[in-house]
């Protein structure tokens, strides 16, 4: 996996074998940031990533400017992996070892953008409890965005707050948005 953009772009970060992730694609995050670079001032935003896994987003936004953000994850591999490279990088990222659902039930803080990359066998009762904990607890500020990334197998499109869906590859991402 590399960066795209930013101060640390080009870089490229390996992550140990042994983490059960499935970061996104080059391909796929190059497009999604794109998207966002036309909505957002990353230095003016805050960022929650969901089973952030490598880190892989959480750098991204970082790498653009972005000096608020948080990433959850419950393997701890995964958090010190994260922790490691942001490090290195000085980057702004702080960790929460946490089920992620327990951490948004227990949250009371506001996000500009939450990104949420759940395993792809999730069954859609999951991805809606994401959702639910989220609009229901009110952690999107005003014109926030929600983004989930999902099988190009798995319809999101009729759960409430859908805005729209981009594929790319084997990749979705679905945008939910406060009404």
């Amino acid at each position: 996996m590399r960066i795209i953009s930013g101060t640390y772009k080009g870089r490229k970060i390996v992550a140990p074998v042994k983490l059960p992730v499935r970061p996104t694609t080059d391909m796929a995050k190059e497009a999604l940031f794109n998207i966002l670079n036309n909505q957002y001032y990353f230095d003016d935003i805050s960022v929650l990533d969901l089973f952030s896994g490598t880190g892989n987003i959480s750098y991204e936004f970082a790498s653009r400017g972005t000096e608020q953000i948080t990433s959850v994850d419950d393997h701890f591999g995964c958090i010190k992996f994260i922790n490691t490279t942001a490090e290195a990088f000085e980057m702004p990222i702080t960790t929460i070892k946490s089920d992620v659902f327990k951490f948004l039930e227990n949250n009371n803080q506001q996000y500009s953008i939450i990104f949420a990359d759940p395993p792809y066998d999730f069954n859609v009762e999951l991805f809606s409890k994401i959702l639910e904990l989220v609009f229901e607890n009110k952690l999107l500020q005003e014109e926030g965005l929600l983004i989930i990334e999902h099988s190009k197998h798995t319809d999101l499109s009729h759960l409430k707050h859908y805005s729209h869906s981009k594929k790319y590859g084997g990749n979705m991402f679905s945008f939910f948005e406060s009404p």
